[in-house]
């Protein structure tokens, strides 16, 4: 693999607290630290490379934490069922783990599942009508799986997508938050997402302040949706930062 990578991993949190006493998930409340060292309204730090995949239009590399995802574009390219349909462009998404991904063998979640959500989020993002009767194919590969996989999947693609000039409305970037008890953890990793009465992903256009997507499970107040989705939508707009320092530092890479 080669490209441009950030000088080192950045943050993203929406705001910081005091670190207390480290707790497991079952027993976090608003004074502990988290399982690995975080305080509850603290990203991981988010580390991206462009370019990693030279056979293809366009590529991203992305590590949060543990969870580490490689993301190839290839297109736009002649294809017979978008011209079936309109003069605008295809978009296919298909979304894998390797067999080495999660702890045990056989535990990655659907796959078809996260290939259609990830379609829905990145669709809205696309100037579609820019391909005309072509298909542009993302294909994200989770190389380990440490949770909060497909908001990491899905700000990987985004960059792959920019990186290989698509025409975007605007950058996606996509945080995800778990309910546990009283309390709203950000960017959870496995083992909290274990043990969530609720999570709740958002993913959006940080310039446009536009929501793209919005998944929703367990019960919640609308108290605490609120709350979440403020969390998500402050750093989805650092995160964005992030993303577009990225390319900018790819781009003026072979200048230097």
């Amino acid at each position: 693999m080669s490209g441009k990578t950030s000088a080192s991993p950045a943050t993203y949190s929406p705001s910081s607290t005091t670190q207390k006493k480290k707790r497991t998930p079952t027993q976090i409340d608003s004074d502990s630290v988290r399982p690995d060292g975080r305080t509850l309204h603290q990203c991981r730090p988010a580390f991206l490379r462009t370019g990693a995949v030279n056979s293809a239009s366009g590529s991203a590399y992305a590590e949060f934490g543990n969870t580490k995802v490689i993301v190839s574009v290839y297109g736009p390219r002649e294809s017979k069922k978008a011209m079936m349909y309109s003069n605008n462009g295809r978009l296919n998404c298909n979304v894998s783990y390797t067999t080495f991904a999660t702890p045990v063998l056989g535990q990655a979640p659907d796959t078809k599942d996260l290939s259609s959500m990830l379609h829905k989020a990145l669709e809205g993002a696309i100037i579609l009508k820019s391909f005309p009767k072509t298909t542009v194919d993302v294909f994200a590969l989770v190389l380990e799986s440490g949770g909060s996989d497909l908001p990491v999947i899905t700000t990987c693609a985004s960059l792959a997508l920019a990186d290989a000039g698509i025409m975007l409305y605007d950058m996606i970037a996509s945080v995800s938050v778990s309910c546990l008890g009283k309390n709203i953890l950000i960017d959870p990793v496995s083992e909290e997402e274990s043990h969530q009465d609720g999570s709740l992903m958002i993913t959006c256009m940080p310039s446009r302040n536009e929501v793209t997507q919005m998944t929703i499970t367990g019960e919640w107040s609308t108290t605490k949706i609120n709350e979440a989705m403020q969390l998500c939508l402050d750093a989805c707009s650092k995160l964005g930062k992030i993303m577009r320092s990225c390319l900018k530092e790819a781009v003026s890479g072979p200048q230097e």
